[in-house]
């Protein structure tokens, strides 16, 4: 039996299915963990979606940015980007039970010490208080009034955490962290127009897992979303997307030992 985490698959099919082949990944003794952002870009979504769904349980994926926007885009609480890949999907015969599925993914997942999410925490957040507004979002993302949820996502502010924080401004700041973020100040600050590698961070802030005595520390991060960092690991952190919507590679890592599997990305 294995774990092997995965980062960014964005719709590319052909490299993922490479990929399980590669590890022998077997549903029936192995764990997958995926960070997210299983749809757009590549030309596959729904065929991505529907591979990972029929592993039932030996598969986790948190929420990305791109599985939040098809959420939005489904409900009709967003309009469409120019650039997205979503139309197969969309008009797929069993949309509704792919979105629906998708709809139940966790925000955080914890195990064996270690906290898998999308994007990132910011510093002033334990793994317990992370999974626990990790919990927030998805309830409402299930609840009655979801299609208001999903309406009020959109938006850079506010940028820092308090625990005062109410109502869409909670949720959305919540959404942020686990799914955008990049860099962030010392405090907690959030630079979500940072894009860029680390070494171009935004004056005064720093890649949000190098801030100094982080309440999650003791815990590793793993994670995907910033395609400019690239497969990277440090103490207290595993990132993993290496770019393969963008012709980089797709990357899973053994949690249990360490080693790392690539295939080549989608372009």
């Amino acid at each position: 039996m294995a774990t092997y985490a995965i980062g960014d698959i964005q719709g590319c099919y052909t490299p993922f299915s490479r990929l399980l082949e590669r590890i022998r990944f077997d549903p029936a003794v192995d764990r997958l963990w995926i960070a997210g952002d299983l749809v757009n870009r590549g030309p596959h979504s729904a065929e991505v979606i529907r591979l990972v769904r029929g592993f039932g349980e030996a598969a986790v994926t948190v929420l990305g940015n791109h599985d939040l926007y098809l959420l939005m885009v489904a409900a009709r609480a967003a309009p469409r980007t120019r650039d997205d890949t979503l139309g197969g999907l969309l008009a797929a015969d069993d949309r509704d039970e792919l979105l629906d599925w998708l709809t139940h993914r966790p925000m955080v997942h914890v195990a064996d010490g270690r906290i898998l999410v999308h994007a990132g925490l910011v510093p002033q957040w334990d793994v317990a208080k992370a999974a626990a507004l990790g919990r927030e979002v998805e309830t409402a993302l299930r609840g009655e009034r979801r299609h208001d949820f999903l309406k009020h996502l959109y938006g850079d502010k506010p940028v820092k955490w308090d625990d005062g924080l109410k109502g869409w401004d909670r949720l959305r700041f919540i959404v942020n962290v686990m799914t955008r973020m990049r860099c962030c100040t010392p405090d907690g600050r959030l630079a979500l127009s940072a894009k860029g590698p680390p070494a171009r961070a935004p004056s005064g802030t720093v890649p949000w897992f190098r801030v100094p005595k982080p309440a999650w520390r003791g815990h590793t991060v793993v994670c995907g979303h910033w395609s400019a960092l690239g497969f990277h690991c440090e103490p207290g952190l595993i990132a993993l997307d290496s770019g393969c919507v963008w012709g980089g590679k797709l990357t899973a890592l053994r949690l249990d030992d360490g080693v790392a599997f690539q295939e080549d990305g989608q372009l």
